[in-house]
């Protein structure tokens, strides 16, 4: 179905929805609806936890799911694929497929064409434009779904779709999108230099939206690890995979001097869990370490405001795979409490080392230790660390100005005469 003369509507695509560990996408959805723009959410996958995070439960855009695997829904797939064979762009998908399969031979190629497929044939005539978060897979299926259907598209580039992407198709994608977003420094550079100008990709950070949060505690513990029955509180929240670098936690942890009384708690699911329950029972520091799984932001944030320290230890994954700049940083930063973490990637573009944080060099695990033993002991110094974070996020960190960026870009894409034909 194409899109009809008038078409406003804007569909969102994500690889997964609901996601906890995507807080920054619901926000951004949350605030663009508050906004006035009429928004729907396309997804590949459906959700996988069991925790739903309260701003997903505020979005009203009705919520599409495209068949995971083809195989789960062959009915709906062959009639998509017979209806797509009959659309007068079917030839110019194909040679496009074609051309990306003979680099890319894999069963997920073919099962994003298989998306694409139902995705055209089910778009609803009033959606006039589709934009994408994540450069890699989704935006595969939505470049497909836009050649089906004369769309324009436009997509938000994270992290590890920036760095994991084959440049070809990255270079590929670029030219095709009307625009691009991307949230850190770090990345905007790498798709400003593979895209046909400089201005075809900006940075929008993220941001937080403050009012999602409670006023920061007034004051958090002068606890500094000499006490055994009150030992420092250490945190950390995100998923456990190899680009975090809760392994190099793990070791800097155990390091730790014996007369230093410690706790320290991690948030989140990942496939890693086992090995790092594992590593952390070898190193004799089980009994210190509790993993509590994924959890909805509430709960996370009432962790966040009975700790005394947050890390976070970021790194390049062997895969290449890397963080842009944590949302959980600045979740942190919005109740005042100390950052540590690495010097990598997006997170200097907000932890200024020894002003808003401190940073450690990615992989070093010993200076993790040495960093998280001197925070530990010294409160006062926690206290300026983390005023100035919060004061940091509230000035420069807002969510306000990328979603005004945002909504003025989506605006213009809808406009009916601003949008152009897409090349044959």
């Amino acid at each position: 179905m194409h899109p009809s003369p008038e078409a406003r509507r804007i569909a969102v695509v994500v690889k997964g929805y609901p996601r906890l560990s995507e807080t920054f996408i619901a926000q951004e959805i949350l605030a663009l609806e508050g906004r006035g723009l009429a928004l729907e959410i396309w997804s590949l996958r459906h959700p996988t936890e069991r925790a739903v995070h309260p701003m997903n439960r505020k979005i009203k855009a009705r919520v599409t799911y495209l068949p995971e695997y083809l195989y789960e829904e062959p009915l709906r797939v062959l009639k998509s694929a017979f209806w797509s064979l009959k659309q007068p762009r079917f030839g110019a998908l194909m040679r496009a497929f074609w051309t990306d399969l003979r680099r890319d031979f894999t069963a997920n190629r073919v099962r994003r064409l298989g998306q694409a497929f139902v995705m055209a044939r089910e778009l609803p005539a009033e959606v006039g434009h589709l934009h994408v978060h994540y450069l890699h897979t989704p935006a595969s299926v939505v470049r497909y779904a836009a050649l089906l259907t004369e769309r324009p598209w436009t997509f938000s580039a994270h992290a590890k779709d920036i760095w994991t992407t084959p440049e070809w198709e990255k270079r590929e994608k670029l030219a095709e999108a009307r625009w691009g977003v991307t949230c850190t420094a770090h990345g905007a550079e790498n798709l400003k230099a593979l895209s046909p100008s400089p201005d075809h990709v900006s940075l929008v950070y993220h941001g937080l939206d403050l009012s999602r949060f409670p006023a920061p505690p007034e004051s958090h513990s002068v606890r500094d690890g000499a006490n055994p029955a009150d030992p420092v509180r250490i945190v950390s929240v995100g998923r456990a995979v190899a680009k975090k670098g809760f392994d190099d936690l793990i070791k800097a942890l155990a390091a730790l001097p014996p007369g230093l009384h410690w706790r320290f708690a991690h948030v989140g699911g990942g496939e890693l869990i086992n090995t790092l329950k594992a590593q952390a029972q070898r190193a004799g520091i089980a009994d210190k370490v509790a993993f509590l799984g994924a959890k909805a932001q509430p709960d996370v944030i009432a962790l966040l405001r009975e700790a005394d320290l947050f890390v976070l230890p970021s790194k390049k994954a062997a895969s290449g795979d890397r963080d842009g700049l944590p949302n959980v940083l600045m979740e942190a930063a919005s109740q005042k409490l100390p950052l540590v973490a690495t010097d990598f990637a997006g997170i200097p573009e907000f932890i200024r080392d020894g002003i808003e944080g401190q940073l450690v060099p990615p992989g070093d695990w010993e200076a993790l230790s040495n960093a998280l033993n001197l925070l530990s002991r010294d409160p006062e110094r926690r206290k300026a660390l983390g005023e100035a974070a919060f004061e940091r996020l509230r000035r420069d960190f807002s969510m306000e100005g990328g979603i005004d960026d945002l909504e003025r870009r989506f605006r213009g894409a809808t406009a009916p005469q601003l949008r152009e034909p897409v090349p044959a």
